[in-house]
């Protein structure tokens, strides 16, 4: 199983629009950040997490030609305002594309994308072909690769985050219920979302997710969702064993 990061940044990217600190006008491509999400490819079956904002980007930058499964974690804008992307998938390779949610990310998409999910205002046009598809508490099984969803808290909202199978990916996290904890024993890679160094209300911040990853355990942890607070040479120094840093593009083979 192979895991590409498309993207590591918050919801506004790195560098962020209209600031000049020194990560914004950083020259280090480790301090270049589109919005986050991640593909999972093994044995031709490919799982998009999350159509972010940067999609098409996405796309183009690493080759992507195939998505067979979405998966969204939950339905906030740099998740998933770049759904529109999709059409070209399903133009090219011919199959409407299964997307997998919560209830409350599903509904959220129907009325904010009714284009795609309602009547029709007219003929004509590309509108992504998608199959909304209601998250179940189990495992599943997309081609030969083994998912689990997985509850997860940002702020006031239950979001998702999704165990691949000794992967876990957890984005947007304020808190991991207790019953969440009991599915990430185990695990050889976490990867979990570290905004900054601040205190924030909807999401760990990097203490936060390191206590978060001490009580885990896993073999491996890998910070996301990264904000302009963090450059990469100067926060990586700092970091404990076996805790590292996420940037665009790296790849996992699990």
């Amino acid at each position: 199983m192979e895991i590409l990061f498309l993207g590591t940044g918050t919801s506004t990217g790195v560098p962020s629009l209209c600031c000049a600190c020194e990560v914004c006008l950083s020259e280090d491509s480790r301090n270049k950040r589109l919005r986050s999400s991640i593909l999972v490819r093994q044995n031709g079956h490919t799982i998009l997490v999350d159509t972010s904002t940067d999609l098409r980007q996405q796309c183009l930058k690493y080759n992507i030609r195939n998505i067979d499964t979405v998966l969204y974690t939950h339905h906030h804008a740099d998740h998933v305002h770049g759904i529109d992307e999709l059409r070209s998938f399903n133009f090219f390779n011919k199959i409407a594309i299964p997307c997998y949610g919560n209830t409350q990310t599903l509904n959220n998409l129907k009325r904010n994308f009714s284009y795609i999910f309602g009547v029709a205002e007219q003929i004509g046009g590309g509108i992504p072909q998608l199959i909304p598809q209601t998250l179940e508490d189990k495992t599943y099984n997309f081609g030969d690769i083994e998912v689990t969803p997985l509850d997860i808290q940002h702020g006031k909202l239950m979001i998702n985050g999704y165990r691949f199978q000794d992967c876990a990916y957890i984005t947007d996290c304020s808190h991991i219920p207790e019953h969440t904890m009991e599915k990430l024993k185990g695990l050889k890679v976490l990867i979990l979302n570290a905004l900054g160094f601040k205190d924030h209300a909807t999401h760990f911040n990097l203490s936060q997710a390191l206590e978060a990853a001490e009580k885990i355990q896993p073999e491996r942890t890998i910070l996301t969702h990264i904000n302009h607070q963090f450059d990469f040479e100067k926060v990586s120094k700092d970091l404990p064993d076996r805790v590292e840093l996420a940037i665009d593009g790296m790849r996992l083979g699990l």
